[in-house]
């Protein structure tokens, strides 16, 4: 396993929308395994494959308090949300910025898991927030789309600011954020 690059926004690869994966296969299975490796070390609780510059259409989620109960998605799809709830979310890509969002309350999701069986999962609260926030990104989308654009030019001129994190530890989720 290795813990992946993660890209900061605005960075434009953030935008490319991810393509489905074919075939679950050792590579994906390895996919799957590095970016929960990455997302643990922050200790965060999602990442999508697109965050790491990787363009399938995988993500991999665990809300839980003990991050003993991994979720690996391939080709998620939701096909139900209702409701709404909103939550302070940030992103491993937009480190340092958390803001309400506002998103479905109960989702269910269909995909792939980790052997390339279809499951489906019923979802509410932080959960389905979570997956909701990763399938964004794998269309090429970020919480902070969400926001005003004043908000987000905001936080874009504060990012490019920073200074750049060549040579340094891949940047991960805290927890609570992906």
């Amino acid at each position: 396993m290795a813990l992946l690059h993660v890209l900061h926004y605005p960075d434009s690869r953030l935008r490319t929308k991810a393509k489905s994966v074919g075939v679950v296969d050792d590579g994906i299975r390895k996919l799957i395994d590095d970016l929960l490796e990455t997302m643990y070390e922050a200790p965060g609780i999602g990442l999508a494959a697109t965050q790491a510059n990787v363009h399938k259409r995988v993500l991999v989620v665990d809300v839980s308090a003990n991050h003993d109960q991994p979720h690996a998605f391939v080709n998620p799809v939701i096909d139900f949300a209702e409701g709404t709830q909103e939550r302070e979310e940030g992103c491993l890509s937009v480190p340092g910025f958390y803001e309400p969002v506002e998103r479905a309350e109960h989702i269910r999701v269909a995909a792939l898991d980790r052997q390339g069986k279809p499951f489906t999962l019923e979802a509410e609260g932080l959960l389905a927030v979570c997956i909701q926030h990763e399938c964004d990104h794998l269309d090429g989308k970020l919480f902070v789309d969400y926001l005003s654009s004043l908000k987000r030019q905001r936080i874009k001129k504060k990012l490019q600011k920073r200074p750049s994190d060549s040579g340094r530890r891949p940047a991960v989720a805290r927890a609570g954020r992906g």
